[in-house]
């Protein structure tokens, strides 16, 4: 094991959303965050987009040695290695520091604890030859394997970014599906996926609209929740199931085609969708020791007012953007998973019995490179 050191590391992150890929630079030791850095968020090409897009919804039956599933990889690593290029020299350029290790998650495609499954795609190999870098991987494996849920793994990083913060304390992330960490005043420690977020309503944005997403909330704000449909959605077995628990981001799929979504005009399914995902963070608050003296929201649903007005309305709590404390919620969840890489080197527990539901802490993770 390597001497307890902090590690210049950047940590990448590919959401559910499918958005680009997030790269963020950290020094830390696993357990505490010396200093944070640049960081950025590089679009994928809209094929990408489409073919990643592809993948989640192949991937119960795809082989994993298809021809177009290992260039998807490539292009996908390819996109990694640019990201990493550009906030490794900002970093040179700021700081005056180089980066020694690389937190890799990439692209989750399927997610199935209960099957025993979690596949992210991405080349760590590749992606340690194109950038000279040693590289911490596949950081949920190990976990599922022991029969967690494999997700979410960033909440011991929220902890250690929040040490500071008064408490109990809610971290709220809302990507294409929502988690939360829930952080008591005694250091409590409760994570779970909430419900679903944005994947639902990109989609349907997309199909209403022909855009990836709803840009400013504009169509659902321009729509009403229907009651009908949101009253079947609400009467989901996920949300009165206990913590942990975790989901994939086509999990709701079905539930929303049976609720009738699918008939309801462009802007009233966008409102019923936010109206959906508000109230599935309501319905995980119920599942903390006591209520949080804040919810800080991180992810691409912190940038959509209609979801922001929709949580302020069922959250007795204030709800704030985790930017009113001093993070920067583009870049939270990447800066994350540097501190998980670090802590993968260092051999330290990633998952706990409270976040995943593990049987006793986990450790998790590979590292390929060797580090000086």
């Amino acid at each position: 094991m390597l001497a307890i050191r902090t590690l210049k590391t950047i940590g990448l992150m590919s959401g559910t959303s499918l958005d680009g890929v997030d790269a963020a630079w950290v020094e830390t030791d696993g357990e505490r965050v010396s200093r944070l850095g640049p960081a950025l968020t590089l679009p994928y090409a809209p094929e990408l987009r489409r073919d990643l897009r592809t993948l989640l919804d192949a991937a119960p039956g795809l082989d994993p040695a298809d021809p177009w599933l290992a260039d998807v990889v490539r292009r996908l690593t390819e996109r990694h290695a640019e990201a990493v290029r550009r906030v490794r020299a900002e970093a040179l350029k700021s700081l005056g520091e180089d980066t020694e290790l690389l937190g890799f998650h990439g692209q989750t495609i399927l997610h199935r604890p209960g099957e025993g499954r979690t596949w992210q795609v991405g080349d760590a190999a590749l992606l340690a030859q194109l950038t000279g870098l040693s590289v911490a991987f596949d950081f949920r494996t190990a976990d599922v394997a022991a029969g967690g849920q494999g997700a979410p793994l960033v909440p011991i990083a929220h902890a250690a970014l929040a040490a500071n913060l008064p408490k109990p304390l809610a971290v709220l992330n809302l990507g294409g599906v929502g988690n939360v960490t829930y952080i008591g005043a005694d250091g409590t420690l409760i994570a779970f996926d909430t419900g679903p977020a944005n994947g639902p309503l990109d989609d349907w944005a997309r199909k209403s609209t022909g855009r990836g997403y709803d840009k400013d909330g504009n169509l659902a704000r321009a729509g009403q929740a229907d009651g009908e449909v949101l009253g079947r959605l609400m009467q989901h077995p996920y949300l009165a199931a206990p913590p942990p628990k975790s989901l994939d981001r086509l999990d709701f799929s079905q539930a929303l085609k049976d609720a009738g979504a699918d008939r309801l005009s462009p802007q009233d399914g966008a409102a019923t969708l936010v109206a959906f995902a508000a109230v599935c963070v309501a319905a995980a608050g119920r599942h903390f020791p006591e209520p949080p003296l804040q919810w800080l929201v991180t992810g691409g649903g912190r940038r959509n007012p209609a979801i922001m007005k929709a949580l302020a309305a069922v959250l007795s709590e204030p709800v704030r953007g985790v930017e009113v404390a001093g993070w920067n919620g583009d870049a939270l969840e990447a800066q994350c998973f540097a501190v998980l890489a670090a802590r993968v080197t260092r051999g330290l527990p990633l998952s706990y019995p409270s976040t995943t539901g593990v049987a006793t802490p986990m450790r998790g993770g590979q590292v390929l490179g060797a580090l000086l």
